[in-house]
């Protein structure tokens, strides 16, 4: 028998030893997991102390607005208007019979008064006519008087006096005629005024009808304005009232006329105020403000700025009543060039004038008098202290 070789040595089973720095951040995790976990159940069993009253935070404090008081005073209403000044009478004279101009004693800008000459007319044509007429009225004249002798004897009919009659009243009115027309080449002065015109001149063969001269009499002027007829039940006869002219004069005038009709394309009525122009200072056509007084009233004198409006859309003031803000409506009753008067406020009121935009009706604010505030030039209108205050 063969000997067999010896087996092979077996290899030995592989084995594993434990690195001891494998371990380690598994339990780094579980303590820090486990101070955790006693960090947040301390509270239950070792509770903490109350914070400080000093750290708790502070209620915010009312909105600042600066009040101003107000007290109502005494006011004349009055009711203004734009017009224009008309003159008492302005009148074309126009010659009433044709003519040749053989004198014209005045010119443009020279004052007349009633009756004086403005022009002659040539009147030898007119003395020509008045001399026929006169001719034949005695003609008329004469067979009147042979018919009427006749009637009388019995020899003339009753036909024949009457037509020589209506003859003679026929040369009566032509003997009339022509002298009126002698009369009317004369042109006088209608009233007293001022020459704005002379159409015609001298050498000038006018027709009956024709312009003469232009007079206007603006003493008294008559100032015209349109009163709405909302406003119409204030305004009446006799009435007082100032006009200022755009040439700079004021005028003391009285309401002499006042519509009873409205203008249908504007609903308003023509009101008319005489004013006293003596010498014709003030020149007729200019344009005029006038202001009639209509009556007095209680009221607050306050700056436009101030005003507001509610949600409705009404205007009204903002007040301080008891530390809140309270709105009043109100109503305007007379304008100036930096403030308005208005209704619809107690006597005595606080009202605020800066920061009213900013606050409501029932919010509690902290009102600063606004006397006492150092930049109130700075504080714009509606905007609240604190903000006027961090202004540069």
């Amino acid at each position: 028998m063969t000997d067999h070789p010896a087996a092979e040595a077996t290899p030995e089973a592989l084995r594993f030893e434990t690195d001891r720095g494998s371990s380690r951040p598994f339990w780094i995790a579980i303590s820090l997991v486990a101070a955790i976990v006693l960090w947040m159940g301390s509270g239950f069993f070792l509770p903490g102390s109350e914070p400080a009253a000093d750290t708790a935070a502070d209620d915010p404090l009312p909105p600042s607005v600066m009040v101003l008081q107000s007290k109502a005073e005494p006011v004349t209403l009055s009711y203004r208007a734009e017009g224009q000044a008309l003159p008492d009478r302005d009148t074309d004279v126009i010659a009433e019979t044709a003519g040749t101009v053989i004198e014209m004693p005045f010119a443009k800008g020279d004052r007349v008064q009633r009756g004086d000459v403005l022009a002659r007319l040539n009147s030898a044509r007119a003395e020509a006519a008045l001399t026929q007429a006169e001719e034949q009225r005695a003609n008329a004249q004469r067979e009147f008087d042979n018919a009427a002798q006749l009637f009388e004897r019995g020899v003339a009919t009753n036909d024949r006096l009457s037509e020589a009659r209506a003859a003679l009243a026929a040369a009566e009115a032509d003997v009339a005629s022509a002298e009126e027309a002698i009369d009317n080449l004369v042109v006088e002065a209608p009233f007293a005024g001022r020459i704005e015109g002379l159409p015609a001149s001298e050498g000038e063969y006018v027709q009956a009808g024709a312009t003469i001269s232009r007079v206007v009499d603006n003493d008294p002027l008559t100032v015209a304005i349109q009163v709405p007829q909302q406003a119409l039940s204030r305004i009446s006869e006799g009435q007082s009232a100032e006009v200022n002219f755009i040439t700079g004069q004021t005028r003391e005038g009285r309401v002499s006329f006042v519509g009873a009709a409205a203008a249908s394309e504007t609903r308003t009525f023509l009101t008319e105020i005489e004013v006293a122009n003596p010498g014709g200072e003030v020149p007729a056509g200019v344009s005029a403000q006038v202001t009639i007084p209509t009556g007095e009233a209680t009221a607050h004198r306050v700056a436009p700025s101030i005003i507001s409006l509610d949600e409705a859309g009404q205007i009204g003031l903002k007040t301080v009543e008891d530390g809140r803000v309270a709105f009043h409506p109100i109503q305007i009753v007379k304008t100036e060039i930096d403030s308005v008067w208005v209704t619809g406020l107690d006597d005595d009121v606080t009202v605020i004038t800066v920061g009213q935009g900013f606050v409501r009706d029932g919010e509690e604010v902290r009102a600063e008098p606004q006397e006492e505030t150092e930049q109130v030039s700075d504080a714009a209108a509606g905007v609240p202290l604190e903000i006027a205050e961090d202004k540069p």
